[in-house]
């Protein structure tokens, strides 16, 4: 069976939860490979409308065997308090391996991420504040916490005295704020190894071998390609790869174990934080765009802020579906543009150097303008079409455009956020 990877083509926020649910029906395991509860998947099933942050979005199928794998951005926390979410809800206590090659988020990571927000002000990033950043610099500085040194007492407080070594110099002389306790950082993190133990185990052995037996894995991605550090709107990224190509390093797989990468987009664009967004609507169509997207409006799953929104971007698309190695594409929420007589998408950019179609860095893409086309809308309601077929003419029309436009053919299509308003072309 091949490993398929689930992964974002934009800026995140692109119905990847939804696709991952979906198809997690005919798959053995679930598995996050990077990234850590600063963004958000949303489900809706019979159990509800589920926002999952750090756990994977197979935990609401039964007999599924979910994974957190060595290159997510662990907070034991988060991780309690989304398993009691679902146990509210009333969904069974999902199978959960937790690596023990995973790192730890700690309190102070969270400290730093809002201190140095606070310290740019108008000049900062937008981070969610749940520590990502401050994390992912530990582990590169090889200061950061494993699952695994939970259980050696003696090791956990000595990394924890490192890692605080030159934090306790920053704190008082560049934030103004008290210096921390190894100790009773020690003694917080002792109590969670508790809770913790049962999840722990070596998820790259098992994985390794369910993939040699023939299982069916998806690899699930946190936000899209666009905020990758290497392929994205750099700075204003995350600060692990987004992309399928670490995948397999983030669940530990080998690296030809992919052979199916769905890329998701919207049939609209949108997203949560600053950056270059070449496409943006603003004002009233705008508001119009964002009051009907998403299941309940266009708002951010951790941060609940407005999220941006914009014509469909075919240049980022097609960029974005490049650098993940899509071999095909999911497009969401074509249900959502049923309102518009008309509908304009963007298919190349004017900047300095002239008209391109080729996504630029940085420098460029911010001076950079839409050129757009416009496709007759088709006036009705779609959430109840199951098939491409029942699509009116102009709908079909309008994704044909798209698949042209990306160069990738467009297999799944929703038209609304329930599991079964989801068919396959």
């Amino acid at each position: 069976m091949p490993v398929t990877a689930i992964v974002g083509a934009n800026w995140g926020d692109e119905g990847k939860g939804k696709i991952t649910d979906a198809l997690a029906g005919t798959s053995k395991y679930v598995v996050r490979f990077q990234g850590g509860s600063n963004a958000g998947h949303t489900i809706i099933n019979e159990y509800g409308k589920i926002a999952l942050h750090l756990l994977p979005s197979g935990v609401c199928r039964p007999g599924t065997i979910n994974v957190i794998g060595p290159g997510v951005a662990f907070h034991a926390g988060n991780f309690f308090a989304e398993l009691d979410n679902l146990a509210n809800k009333g969904v069974p206590e999902p199978d959960i391996r937790l690596s023990e090659r995973a790192q730890l988020v700690l309190p102070y990571h969270i400290l730093f991420d809002e201190l140095e927000e606070e310290r740019l002000g108008a000049r900062q990033f937008g981070s969610t504040k749940r520590g990502i950043a401050p994390f992912y610099a530990d582990k590169y500085l090889k200061l950061g916490v494993q699952v695994a040194d939970l259980y050696d007492p003696d090791r956990l407080l000595e990394r924890l005295e490192t890692a605080l070594e030159s934090k306790n110099v920053l704190l008082p002389h560049l934030y103004g704020k008290p210096q921390l306790s190894a100790g009773e950082l020690a003694e917080q993190l002792l109590r969670d190894a508790e809770k913790l133990k049962r999840y722990v185990c070596n998820t790259t052995e098992l994985l390794q071998q369910a993939w040699r037996q023939g299982e069916s894995i998806l690899v699930e991605g946190q936000l899209g390609a666009l905020r990758d550090p290497d392929h994205g709107i750099y700075p204003y990224s995350t600060s692990s790869s987004t992309l399928a190509g670490f995948a397999t390093v983030g669940a530990g797989l080998p690296p030809y174990a992919i052979d199916r990468v769905v890329a998701v987009t919207k049939a609209y664009s949108s997203c949560v934080g600053t950056g270059p967004f070449v496409t943006e609507l603003h004002g009233e169509e705008a508001e119009e765009l964002r009051k009907r997207g998403g299941d309940a409006g266009e708002y951010g799953v951790v941060t609940k802020r407005p999220r941006r929104v914009g014509t469909f971007d075919a240049v980022a698309t097609r960029y974005g579906c490049m650098v993940q190695g899509a071999t095909e594409v999911a497009l969401t929420n074509l249900d959502v543009l049923g309102y518009l007589d008309e509908i304009s998408f963007c298919t190349a950019y004017r900047t300095d150097a002239g008209e391109t179609n080729v996504f630029p860095v940085n420098a460029k893409l911010e001076r950079a303008q839409p050129v757009l086309e416009k496709m007759p809308g088709w006036r009705t309601d779609i959430s109840g079409v199951r098939s491409f077929g029942e699509l009116p003419a102009e709908a079909q029309a309008y994704v044909l455009r798209l698949e042209q436009l990306i160069g990738v053919p467009v297999k799944q299509i929703s038209v609304g956020p329930h599991r079964d308003q989801l068919f396959t072309r």
